[in-house]
């Protein structure tokens, strides 16, 4: 008998990535013709099935909640997952932790990996290679198979599931609107490129917070900042980023900035070029974590309320699971839960 085999196996025995073989598998024209025979006959020849993503179903529970997330670091994180292990825990259920570094690679191999007999349902936030390339065959192949998926905060509108967002438009036009209550004139945005969803519906509440002000929007004041500058290795080329924007933009006395990160960095950034804060230079970002707290001066952010967002994602995906057990035949109705921001004000505006 033929051992089973995996997308991963497939891809290094064939030596391209995960993503090439699964186009290549749906046909996809994306991929060259020889490729596709290539990896179809490879896949063929030992007995791939394409769904096999998701083989803990109804009759073997394990009570146990498995959740991918794109890094563990980040603040924001941390607090989600301690919010669905509080809800989980109660509930009689343990948790599983994947961890995706925002590859798309690495989040199918988790969710193939935890979905092998380990889990009953996922909570996940799609990483960002994920989102660039528009790939999500592993999220349906694994609610086609019967395993429910609860998305939070980056989510897309593709996958029938249930999902935990924040209100990213709202809260950064109430961040946006704060810089233009102290009287800012000149607000820039430190923001991501617009394939991450929620940078990118950050960017739209602040050009929106900047029209209901008749305030013209500036394309020298809007930096979208490569993915790769978020890492250690690369902090010296976002500072220097940030830099060029104040040296281009002279007049600049607000930043809104999408995570705390680019806000800490533009505010290191400015003082190294002598500029006062609160008093010449304002600054607000989302994400109100260790960094927004005991930066020097402390950082006045929008709160995502991140344990409140997994307790809902919890009781979304647990509720999910019992309603399964008691086999009632209902269509699917999937729910979108939305957390309210909150501004926490400190020393970084007036």
């Amino acid at each position: 008998m033929k051992r089973k085999i995996t997308l991963k196996q497939i891809a290094k025995e064939l030596d391209v990535s995960i993503s090439t073989v699964s186009k290549a598998l749906r046909n996809s024209i994306e991929i060259s013709e020889d490729t596709r025979q290539k990896v179809q006959a490879f896949a063929k020849l030992y007995n791939y099935r394409p769904n096999n993503i998701a083989l803990s179903l109804k009759n073997r529970k394990t009570k146990t909640i498995g959740i991918i997330i794109p890094e563990i670091v980040h603040h924001f994180f941390s607090k989600v997952i301690t919010g669905i292990e509080l809800v989980a825990n109660k509930r009689g259920y343990n948790v599983i932790v994947g961890l995706s570094n925002e590859s798309f690679d690495k989040e199918v191999i988790n969710m193939q990996m935890l979905a092998n007999g380990s889990i009953d349902g996922f909570i996940l936030s799609i990483a960002k290679e994920t989102l660039q390339q528009q790939d999500y065959h592993h999220f349906i192949e694994t609610i086609n198979q019967g395993m429910p998926i609860v998305m939070f905060d980056r989510v897309v509108k593709e996958i029938p599931c249930d999902k935990v967002i924040v209100d990213d438009v709202d809260g950064a036009k109430k961040a946006v609107e704060k810089l233009i209550e102290n009287g800012c004139k000149n607000i820039a945005i430190i923001t991501t490129k617009d394939y991450v969803s929620v940078g990118k519906l950050r960017t739209q509440g602040y050009l929106e917070a900047l029209d209901d002000h008749k305030i013209h929007p500036k394309s020298s004041l809007i930096l979208k900042i490569e993915d790769k500058l978020l890492s250690d290795d690369h902090l010296d080329e976002l500072e220097k980023d940030i830099e060029q924007l104040f040296k281009s933009n002279k007049q600049i006395d607000g930043i809104f900035a999408v995570n705390e990160l680019y806000a800490v960095t533009a505010i290191k950034v400015a003082r190294k070029l002598g500029l006062k804060i609160p008093e010449s230079l304002q600054v607000v970002s989302f994400t109100d974590g260790v960094l927004s707290k005991h930066s020097t001066p402390s950082l006045t952010t929008m709160s995502q309320h991140g344990q409140n967002i997994g307790e809902k994602a919890a009781d979304l995906l647990i509720n999910r699971l019992e309603l399964e057990e008691t086999d009632e035949e209902e269509e699917e109705t999937y729910e979108t839960i939305v957390i309210e921001t909150e501004l926490i004000e400190r020393e970084s505006t007036k």
